[in-house]
């Protein structure tokens, strides 16, 4: 069992997944990770990619976001988002996609949504995220962030064009928080 640390919600318990497919970001990683972001929270819309439980996405809600699309493969991890989702009563708050990560985010910037933060939380044998990250920066707002969780001292690789703007370790988890360059064609 995970809980919300703060917020609208705080203390309360969310389920998580069990087995080894899915790891919940720890309570005491979400705090520190929170604590970076918050003035960034409020009114945000948030995708939450590789979601798992959906721990992130309802952590930001709880402290203030406004939407948030929780987006994971697995049946399993989906069931567990749907049960905290409801047990929070969030469903109007949020979206929730059952699909690989490439079509979540075709379908996403074919709708043409925007997102102020991303969170990104895919396995820690993914590495090489020039792809991924590429093709997220069609669905990042003014001034988004994205949230890159990982294996401590692992060597990530992400599109061209990203540039880290914090970065931090607990133990064996990392978490590298990018933004997009401004295009000094357009100033």
């Amino acid at each position: 069992m995970l809980r919300i640390i703060a917020g609208t919600h705080r203390g309360r318990r969310i389920e998580a997944p069990e087995g080894r497919d899915t790891r919940p970001t720890l309570d005491r990683v979400r705090e520190n990770l929170f604590n970076m972001l918050q003035g960034r929270i409020p009114d945000a819309r948030v995708l939450d990619l590789f979601s798992g439980s959906g721990a992130l996405s309802l952590e930001a809600l709880s402290r203030g976001a406004a939407f948030a699309v929780m987006a994971d493969r697995d049946r399993e991890a989906c069931r567990i988002e749907e049960k905290n989702v409801n047990a929070l009563g969030l469903s109007d708050k949020t979206r929730r996609m059952r699909s690989e990560w490439e079509r979540t985010l075709r379908t996403l910037t074919e709708e043409g949504d925007k997102f102020d933060l991303i969170f990104l939380d895919p396995p820690y044998v993914m590495t090489d995220l020039r792809e991924m990250t590429e093709r997220l920066k069609p669905l990042m707002a003014e001034d988004a962030w994205i949230v890159l969780e990982h294996q401590a001292r692992a060597e990530i690789q992400v599109a061209k064009g990203l540039t880290p703007v914090r970065e931090r370790t607990w133990g064996y988890c990392g978490v590298k928080i990018y933004e997009q360059l401004c295009d000094p064609g357009i100033l």
